[in-house]
């Protein structure tokens, strides 16, 4: 069975009869002819045989790798972010936003290559820009350089600045699980106010596994068309 989280910038996808991990493959690089058999994320309705709603692999996923009964799963993209809020095992409340997170993860990887920096090896710093977009949030990194703020700190700037728009977008918890591929940049899980747990990438595969597993365990779910999430 193919399994495929689409992102806007890198698929994940997992061949469950023969890997044991998934690989990642850059959008723009993933062969046109391409289909899944169960997908979620961009583009997946037209690039697989069925295709779930993003909220719904990622409650699933968490709901997996989560061992908790309440807590707050944030999921931030190259293009959106989006949140889940699980209270006693169930989903309480969700969220996803397009805009006040537009291309926020893409911004951050462009900023990377662009500055030639390593995040791994720039502290957070105390403050952040007031940023609610990635793209027009590159203005105050412009800003910052022209009076006087080295590249590397108005960059660092503006990573804390997304962090803080996007733990305000999840209503501000004290604690979160952080999934999707900034998970791997130390300076953005640095830059949130609360403690953070990061899940890695692939959270959204785990929920399309579960979403296999439930419908092994009640196929007649699926055809009777229950909703996603409980």
């Amino acid at each position: 069975m193919l399994l495929a989280d689409f992102g806007t910038s890198y698929c994940k996808i997992l061949d469950t009869r023969r890997d044991s991990t998934p690989r990642i493959v850059a959008t723009r690089k993933l062969d046109r002819s391409f289909r899944a058999d169960l997908a979620t994320g961009h583009n997946a309705a037209r690039r697989s045989l069925r295709s779930i709603n993003e909220l719904t692999a990622l409650a699933r996923g968490g709901l997996q790798l989560v061992d908790r009964p309440d807590f707050v799963l944030l999921d931030c993209g190259s293009r959106d972010i989006k949140f889940v809020r699980i209270h006693n095992g169930t989903v309480a409340d969700m969220g996803w936003n397009a805009e006040c997170g537009a291309s926020m993860g893409f911004t951050i990887e462009l900023l990377a290559t662009y500055y030639r920096l390593d995040y791994a090896a720039i502290p957070a710093p105390a403050t952040g820009f007031s940023i609610t977009c990635g793209v027009l949030g590159m203005s105050h990194i412009f800003d910052a350089v022209v009076a006087g703020v080295s590249e590397t700190e108005a960059v660092a700037r503006f990573v804390r600045g997304i962090a803080l728009n996007a733990h305000r977008f999840a209503h501000e918890p004290d604690e979160l699980y952080l999934s999707g591929g900034l998970c791997a940049n130390p300076l953005f899980v640095a830059s949130f106010p609360c403690r953070v747990h990061p899940l890695g990438r692939f959270v959204l595969l785990e929920g399309l596994r579960a979403t296999l597993r439930q419908g092994a365990e009640n196929p007649a779910r699926q055809k009777e068309g229950k909703p996603d999430i409980d």
